[in-house]
């Protein structure tokens, strides 16, 4: 979940009593009255402190089936007890249209205050559009600053200052089935490309129905294929200085990318023979032992019924420029830019109470009481994992932490861009005649009339 912050009793431009600090609850264990709280509260004539609620409204409001929701229920319960100045109404947000009900709702002025789920990806144009608020001084005074993710910070970062607080954060890494690699005597993980598609080769059985490598060909297919592109030394877009885009699509590393695939399909044939079947058809396959490698992380197939034995956890291949990348994502907690000063010193306040080590703590115990796998990356790195879980292979840890060394953000504008280059991948698995440079460069041409000229043309007129 997400993020933090508080305390100067120097800046106080108020005086407050004995009695009334005595009254407030602290932000944290041994700390002072955040700022945040005390200014919200004025002296009346007869010395006693009179509090004047805020209320903000948050985008945060977890799923009713969630299983961790009751117990959010009673963190939310526990922040209104400590402050009870700051009224919090939580709101849920559309989980497949998040990205339109935020711009419709800041478009029309009508944006959360707080917001928990601003991906990795996004935030850079959520900046550029003025919509979230300038955290730098605020984070720069925050006592815990040093605890989290760089790479999440990195994500929340834009010229030097900060607009996104850390929430969560996650590493995608290669997964394989350890009993299928038993029976094909394969005692080691490959570490290049080529290595890759000779043991994907001994996995894959035909007369059985198992195949090495479940590729994916639907309307994610950018999310995986972008890793390969990075192994080949390259993206598919470029951020440029002045905040525009130029695309990439055509650079030499996609290509090889795309041809590597294209390899894996026709001319290796070690995926599966619907290379367009959905992502949690393939998560079916390899929790069914069908697939011997797979893109994604231990939960994903042990919700799938897959037994945690059988998981194993490797960095990504190498690919053409010797390096082997590993996708990092997440979210970051965001103000909004127009919210009231009032407003956006209680989301802050609300922001770092809830990503506490503390809370933090209480969240990876909630997956734990209910017998859930947690994630082995965390945001904060105060937080061992390995400490609360005991029982969880090192193996397993240590594969996340050696993928996670060569992190890597998902292409800029890739929620605008991503239906260009599935189409282009589609096109490759689909039919075994297609080039990979003429349909990423037919592909590159369309994304630039239809989005980036325009894109582009904004940034640089400043809208």
């Amino acid at each position: 979940m997400p993020d933090r912050k508080r305390e100067i009793w120097s800046a106080l431009s108020l005086t407050v009593s004995a009695a009334t600090i005595a009254f407030l609850p602290a932000c944290g264990s041994g700390s002072h009255p955040s700022v945040e709280l005390l200014s919200s509260m004025t002296v009346e004539s007869d010395g006693a402190a009179a509090v004047n609620t805020v209320e903000i409204t948050a985008w945060d409001e977890p799923p009713d089936d969630d299983a961790n929701k009751p117990e959010w229920e009673k963190e939310m319960d526990d922040f209104s007890a400590k402050f009870p100045n700051i009224k919090v109404k939580h709101e849920k947000v559309d989980p497949t249209k998040y990205r339109e009900q935020y711009l419709t709702a800041m478009a029309g002025g009508v944006g959360p205050d707080v917001w928990s789920g601003n991906a990795f990806p996004d935030i850079q144009k959520y900046i550029l559009n003025g919509f979230v608020a300038d955290l730098t001084n605020r984070w720069n005074e925050y006592a815990d600053k040093e605890q989290f993710s760089n790479a999440a910070i990195d994500a929340g970062t834009r010229n030097g200052r900060l607009y996104g607080f850390p929430r969560d954060i996650y590493v995608m890494t290669m997964v394989y089935n350890k009993k299928l690699f038993k029976a094909a005597g394969i005692s080691a993980a490959p570490r290049t490309w080529d290595e890759f598609v000779r043991i994907a080769q001994r996995l894959t059985d035909p007369a059985t129905g198992q195949y090495g490598f479940n590729i994916l060909g639907t309307e994610w297919a950018d999310w995986y294929f972008e890793y390969f592109v990075w192994q080949a030394g390259g993206d598919l877009t470029r951020r440029n200085d002045d905040g525009t885009a130029t695309l990439t699509f055509d650079s030499d590393a996609a290509v090889k990318a795309l041809q590597f695939y294209k390899d894996l399909k026709w001319t290796h044939k070690i995926v599966q023979k619907n290379a367009l079947q959905d992502w949690d058809r393939n998560l079916q396959d390899f929790a069914a032992g069908k697939a011997g490698m797979e893109i994604g992380s231990v939960d994903m197939f042990t919700g799938k019924g897959m037994n945690i034995g059988d998981i194993g956890l490797m960095p990504f291949p190498a690919g053409p420029s010797g390096k082997a990348y590993g996708q990092v994502g997440g979210a970051l907690w965001t103000i909004n830019a127009h919210s009231s000063k009032e407003k956006q010193d209680a989301a802050w306040t609300y922001i770092t109470y809830v990503s506490s080590k503390e809370q933090k703590e209480k969240e990876l115990q909630w997956v734990k009481d209910r017998g859930g796998f947690p994630n082995l990356f965390q945001v904060r790195k105060d937080i061992a994992v390995s400490a609360m879980f005991p029982d969880i292979r090192q193996d397993l840890v240590d594969a996340v932490l050696q993928t996670a060394a060569n992190p890597h953000q998902e292409y800029f504008l890739k929620d605008r861009l991503s239906k260009y280059v599935v189409a282009a991948i589609q096109q490759i698995l689909m039919n075994e005649k297609a080039d990979p440079r003429t349909e990423l460069q037919k592909q590159q041409l369309l994304a630039k009339r239809e989005v980036i000229d325009s894109f582009n043309e904004d940034i640089r007129s400043g809208k």
